[in-house]
This record gives structure tokens, C-alpha cells and sequence, in this order.
């Protein structure tokens, strides 16, 4: 049997705080198409949590919350700037171009995965002629595809920057709790305080079964997004299947334990792995992902003990990521098999 406990945060089962909440939902008739109580205290807890009055919308999955998300800031003739390993452009299938109708992902430079505000006025700068799409939004990943996490005072400066330049300002949080877990600070300090227009909040790699939340912090920006997630087959007539785990997870702070949880079983693993010979690290472990580089015959005996990981995009490597359910034993379960295939 193929050992899948790092190969990603998906693979893992329902948190027990999401489960709770999704059966509790399951117990009558209700209102469908998001107009039962479940949605309701969803959407409240969101709103109690970031401590604004904000538009929320769930949809089932990451690629539809980033795709509508930056559809809804931009018209086809205008553009977007993204790192170039970002989840946008490396792993939605041009989801983004499709439902925007073909508005251009600008790729920028970065280390360690993350997008900074020179990047930003270079693409922005770089043509202003009528033959250019016209930049219009600005895209982080949070925590980064590379398991780095944005600083509070890189965050607040990328949203100086897009307000100096007038663009929109998108946060694809798939792994958003486990970016708070590691800096320490509240969700409003890391989004709307810092100019974050508009986050793709997720749910399934926290712990749920299944759905994201699409946050507006911008009114003006949410406009008809109800029809956006309609026309695209992402108004789930259950709704309260995809709000009531929220109502769990965010209960006494489970998320941010959870990812509290998930990003110290990474450090373990990142720092044993970094202290073996001929084993390196790729990025900062910061969040729950860690990259490291490692000889080919590590790789194969991992492979050999059935344990699933993927090699990262674009630079090779491999890939583990940890998740609430990350155990110590499996960590130590993993390291001892490097070990033996060194």
C-alpha cells in the first residue's frame, strides 16, 4: 500500500472539527443554495474573525476561488502580476485566463517564491502602450508554493505598492492558516489591514472535506460574484455541507492549532533531514511543506518503501508536506527510510 502522508495536506482525512459541524448539518431540511443557518454562521464567523464586515462566497475547490476571484478584478484586455512559481500560473490549468476571458498572468522574478513591490513597478513599468495588457491586479501566494511564508511588513508593502499604482490586490490562501500560525498575527493585520482586497481562503488543505471561501474586504469588487460562482457551477445547492465546516474549524481557534500543528511536524522533519549528509534544503521550511534535495539513492529507497512525494515544479527536489493529521511517528517512519537509503 502507498504510503501518501506527505505526498500533500489533501490527502489527509476530515479534522474532527469540521466533521462535527458537517454532521450536526445533516440532521433536517434546509434551506438550500446558501440561504440555511449553517451558511449564515459561516459567513459571521468570517466576518467575527477578520473583524470587518466582509462579502464571503464558498466554492468547492482552490482553482475556482483564485480562477473567479482575479476574473472579477480584471476585464480580458488587462493583465496580472504573479511570481512565476505561483499556484496561478503553475497548477490551475489557466484558470485565471479562461474565466477572465484572457487576461495575461505577468511573470515576476522572487526569491524564495515570493513577489515583491520593485518586481511589481518593473512589470507594471515595463510598457504602457496601447499593445500591452494594461496591469490591473497583483496576486500573492500565501503560505508560497515553495513553503516560505510573507512577511507582515512584505505583505503591507506589496499592498503600499498596489495602492500607489492602482491595482487590485488578490491573496490565493489555500495554506493561509499555516502562514498565520507561523508569523503570529491576526488574520486582519495579514489581509485587509495590509491592502488585501480580496483572499482565497482555504478550507480543504486546513482540514475540511471539501470547499473554499472567497473573502471580499472590498464591496465594490464583489459585485455580482454570486452570478460568477453560479455560471461557473459553483453555487452548491447543499450549501450548508460546504459552510458548515467552517462553523467547526474556526470554533475556539482550532484552524490556526491545527496548522500550528502541521508546520511543527515540518520543522522535525525539515531539521532532520537538513542534518544528513548529502541532503540539503531548498527553501526555509516556514509553513507545512519541505523541500529538500536528495541523492538519487535516498529517493529510491523512499520510493521502494512505498512512500508517495512529488518532485517540485520546475526546479526538481522533492516534496513533502505535513497536515493536521501529520503524525510524529510517520515523520520519524520517513527519516529513518532516508536514512537507510543513503
Amino acid at each position: 500500500m502507498q504510503k501518501t502522508a506527505f505526498a500533500s495536506d489533501n490527502t489527509s482525512g476530515i479534522c474532527p472539527e469540521a466533521l462535527e459541524s458537517f454532521i450536526a448539518a445533516n440532521t433536517s431540511n434546509m434551506a438550500s443554495y446558501g440561504n440555511d443557518e449553517w451558511t449564515r454562521r459561516a459567513c459571521d464567523a468570517i466576518r467575527d474573525l477578520f473583524q470587518t464586515d466582509c462579502d464571503v462566497f464558498f466554492v468547492f475547490n482552490g482553482t475556482a476561488a483564485n480562477s473567479l476571484a482575479l476574473a472579477s478584478l480584471c476585464q480580458s484586455y488587462h493583465s496580472i502580476v504573479c511570481h512565476k512559481l505561483s499556484h496561478v500560473e503553475t497548477d490551475e490549468c489557466g484558470g485565471p485566463e479562461f474565466f477572465s476571458n484572457g487576461t495575461k498572468l505577468l511573470l515576476a522574478e522572487g526569491e524564495d517564491g515570493k513577489l515583491d513591490a520593485r518586481e511589481i513597478a518593473r512589470l507594471v513599468a515595463a510598457r504602457t502602450d496601447i499593445h500591452y495588457p494594461k496591469p490591473r491586479a497583483v496576486t500573492i501566494t500565501q503560505s508560497t508554493e515553495v513553503g516560505t511564508v510573507y512577511s507582515l511588513a512584505e505583505v503591507q508593502a506589496i499592498g503600499a505598492a498596489c495602492r500607489e499604482m492602482g491595482l487590485a490586490f488578490h491573496m490565493d490562501g489555500a495554506r493561509f492558516a499555516n502562514a498565520v500560525a507561523h508569523l503570529g498575527v491576526s488574520p486582519a493585520e495579514l489581509t485587509w489591514q495590509a491592502g488585501v482586497d480580496v483572499l482565497s481562503f482555504g478550507g480543504t488543505k486546513m482540514g475540511m472535506p471539501v470547499g473554499e471561501a472567497v473573502v471580499f474586504f472590498n464591496h465594490e469588487l464583489a459585485q455580482d460574484f454570486a452570478y460568477r460562482c453560479k455560471q461557473a457551477g459553483q453555487l452548491a445547492s447543499k450549501m450548508r455541507f460546504l459552510a458548515a465546516p467552517w462553523v467547526g474549524m474556526l470554533h475556539d481557534n482550532a484552524w490556526t492549532r491545527r496548522a500550528a500543528h502541521a508546520n511543527a511536524m515540518a520543522t522535525r522533519l525539515s531539521e532532520a533531514l537538513a542534518a544528513l549528509p548529502g541532503v540539503s534544503l531548498m527553501f526555509p521550511t516556514q509553513a507545512n511543506a519541505v523541500f529538500v534535495n536528495l541523492p538519487a539513492s535516498a529517493a529510491q529507497a523512499l520510493k521502494d518503501n512505498n512512500w508517495a512525494f512529488y518532485s517540485f515544479i520546475g526546479a526538481g527536489g522533492a516534496r513533502f508536506v505535513c497536515s493536521w493529521a501529520t503524525t510524529v511517528e510517520e515523520v520519524d517512519a520517513l527519516i529513518a527510510d532516508v536514512k537507510a537509503g543513503l
